[in-house]
């Protein structure tokens, strides 16, 4: 017999070898537990975004898309907070609250505000500079330059506002424009500065981070030239917020304060931190304002009619669904003042998800310090968007009484249109100045009404009355208060001759 054939049967023949079953399990947990990290991770990386480590690796994998540009209609849906509104709102929170606050912020602004849960803040108020330096590659931005300003009737608020450009030739010719005492106002109706970051300072102050997803073109009112502004390539979140920290901050505060010193005698319009703040902050003299080039006007088809919401609310309202007027930037006006821009919605949630076209952008020019009390542009030959009567964009209608409320409180981001029957003092080139008639709630001595009209314009004779109802307003740009009473108000002309 074959002995191989029954080998099994003989006790000393083969012996099988054994699975350890010990060393497989340790396997497969092994690997079980490797995916159940990876599984983890990816949910770590991929919802933590603004952490440094996280944002680095995303980059590597191309899962993270750069700051985009906005345009004014299509821009996430937001809330617009004062001063006054962001101190109370970001002082109440705590430690932990504000930590996680500022984690949404950030990871909102990276991932270009497409996951959002809730309103994005924008900052809206008046605010002096109180220094700007260039932005470093050891900053969480660059190129370009950051503005360090205090809220005008909130000093305990602090803004550090991001101008991002193109390269670092353009952020050289921006940053001696973010002068000290400069006034940036930012309005509702034009500009759409996203607030990216809370910090809470150790004396109780409030330092807000923020940053204009429009991306546009600005100007100084007594000055000369334009910067434009780029969204930024690439992040540097492990340089850490804020972008102006202890040391640099601390240094802005003591050379803002003796700079306010040596103002006091001239005036008493800036706050002082301690006392309260002054009922009505005083116009500006220098300010930087958004600006972009004037477009050709269409002849197309003409928005519907502004129907009165009810009578005498002296507003006016639009049917946004049948809206399909589009933005049209015009040059600024009325100099040395802060220029204002027509736009034909008042705000992103106006008109949401309408396409809007690209806004123009303007390279920076040189710096010209020869002529440094001239204002960005001449009206002569500038024009802007004009309506048929009865079909101007949504505003606040107020009468020659309602200038004074107008001076007091600003125009609280709403555009603000005045009629009333004036008399013509004086027309030339493109601007004429009128009075209030008697009897009409304003003695003519105390309120002079400057008409800023559009380039070919036909402009009313000296001496002649003008009657502008609720379908014919003016545009109200400004209105400024003088030391004796005097209101200078500043309004543009609309309408279609």
């Amino acid at each position: 017999m074959e002995p191989d054939l029954f080998r099994f049967d003989d006790p000393h023949g083969f012996q099988r070898k054994r699975t350890n079953y010990f060393a497989w399990t340790i396997l497969i947990l092994f690997l079980i537990g490797l995916v159940f990290a990876a599984w983890l991770g990816s949910f770590y990386i991929l919802g933590q975004p603004e952490r440094p480590d996280s944002y680095r690796i995303l980059k590597k994998l191309h899962k993270v898309e750069p700051p985009k540009r906005f345009a004014l209609t299509a821009a996430p849906a937001g809330e617009y907070l004062s001063p006054k509104q962001l101190l109370a709102r970001y002082s109440a929170m705590g430690p932990a609250e504000l930590g996680r606050k500022n984690a949404e912020l950030t990871r909102n602004f990276i991932r270009n505000f497409e996951q959002v849960h809730g309103l994005v803040t924008y900052v809206v108020g008046r605010f002096n500079i109180m220094a700007a330096r260039e932005l470093r590659p050891d900053d969480v931005f660059n190129p370009g330059a950051v503005a360090l300003a205090r809220a005008v009737e909130q000093p305990d608020l602090l803004l550090e506002h991001i101008f991002t450009t193109a390269d670092e030739h353009d952020a050289k010719l921006l940053t001696p424009r973010l002068a000290m005492g400069l006034d940036v106002n930012f309005e509702r109706s034009h500009d759409l500065s996203a607030v990216i970051h809370v910090e809470r300072l150790p004396d109780g102050r409030i330092q807000i981070t923020a940053i204009p997803l429009l991306y546009g073109s600005y100007a100084v009112t007594r000055g000369t030239g334009t910067f434009s502004l780029e969204p930024p390539a690439d992040l540097n979140l492990a340089a850490g917020w804020p972008v102006f920290k202890g040391d640099a901050r601390h240094t802005a505060d003591v050379r803002y304060d003796s700079y306010r010193e040596k103002l006091a005698p001239a005036t008493s319009s800036l706050p002082i931190v301690g006392l309260p703040p002054a009922k009505t902050a005083p116009p500006p003299e220098n300010a930087l304002v958004r600006v972009e080039a004037a477009v050709p006007l269409d002849a197309g088809a003409s928005p519907p009619a502004v129907p009165w919401r009810a009578a005498g609310s002296h507003r006016l309202d639009v049917a946004s669904a049948s809206r399909t007027t589009k933005p049209v930037a015009v040059q600024p006006s009325a100099p040395p003042l802060l220029a204002r821009r027509s736009q034909a919605v008042s705000s992103p949630n106006d008109i949401p998800g309408a396409a809007s076209p690209s806004p123009k952008v303007m390279r920076a020019l040189p710096l010209d310090g020869a002529t440094p009390a001239v204002a960005i542009a001449s009206t002569t030959g500038a024009t802007w968007k004009t309506f048929t009567p009865g079909r101007m964009p949504v505003g606040r209608l107020v009468d020659p009484a309602g200038l004074r409320e107008v001076a007091n409180n600003g125009t609280r981001g709403e555009r603000v249109y005045l009629r009333g029957q004036f008399v013509v003092n004086f027309a030339d080139g493109n601007r004429a100045v009128l009075r209030p008639a008697e009897g009409r709630g304003v003695f003519s001595r105390d309120a002079r009404i400057i008409v800023d009209y559009p380039a070919g314009a036909r402009l009313p004779e000296p001496g002649s009355t003008l009657d502008r109802d609720a379908q014919r307003p003016f545009e109200v740009t400004e209105v400024r208060r003088q030391d004796d009473g005097q209101l200078n108000v500043f309004v543009r002309e609309i309408m279609k001759q």
